[in-house]
Parts: C-alpha cells; structure tokens; sequence
C-alpha cells in the first residue's frame, strides 16, 4: 500500500495534514493552515522537498527524544515528525518520507 497525505480541518476551522506511511504510521504532520489552498501548498512543497536531504532538520526534542523537521527551500518548516527513541528510528523516518511522499495521494477529508 502507498503512502498518502491526509488533509482535514480542526475543531477551529483550520486546516492540516499527515503523512501516513503504505502501513498506515504518522510519520510527518503539518502546521496549522487559515486556507485550503495554502494547506495544499504545504502538501505541494512535501512533495517538492521530501527527496532532498539537505532540507532535513534533525533535532533532539525537549524531552531527550530525536525528531526531525522538513524544511522548503525558503527555510520554511513544512512538516514535523513524531518523536524518535533513538537516532537511527528518526533516520528511518526521514527514509520513509523520502520514499512516500513523492507520490502520496492526498485524502482530503475536508470536504
């Protein structure tokens, strides 16, 4: 099963989305969005940015735990990870973007 972007809109009108791996994990979320459309640029620029790894922000998270983000070519973030037990899970995320988010089909349940 591919990967796919699930967009929907939060108790406060506002728009997000999430990566779900073939298997069906959470392994990217976005912000929040005022806008569809700005919602489908995130999207967008997941798609544009996910091969590339120097758009990769790996960080330790405040709780000792290791978490990346991908960043557009602005420096932007446009999705952040769940959190990470160690370096190399975080590292096999990031691989599982790189492979899914490409050609994510994106499931908008907003309608």
């Amino acid at each position: 099963m591919a990967g796919k972007f699930v967009l929907k809109k939060s108790s406060n009108d506002k728009f997000y989305f999430s990566l779900l791996a073939g298997n069906g994990e959470n392994i990217l979320k976005s912000e929040m969005y005022e806008a569809h459309a700005s919602a489908i640029k995130g999207i967008e620029s997941v798609k544009a940015n996910a091969a590339k790894d120097e758009r990769y922000e790996r960080k330790t998270a405040k709780n000792g735990q290791e978490m990346f983000n991908l960043k557009a070519t602005n420096g932007q973030v446009v999705g952040t990870s769940e959190t990470y037990s160690s370096g190399s899970a975080r590292d096999n995320g990031i691989e599982s973007v790189k492979k899914n988010a490409p050609d994510a089909a994106i499931d908008d349940q907003t309608k």
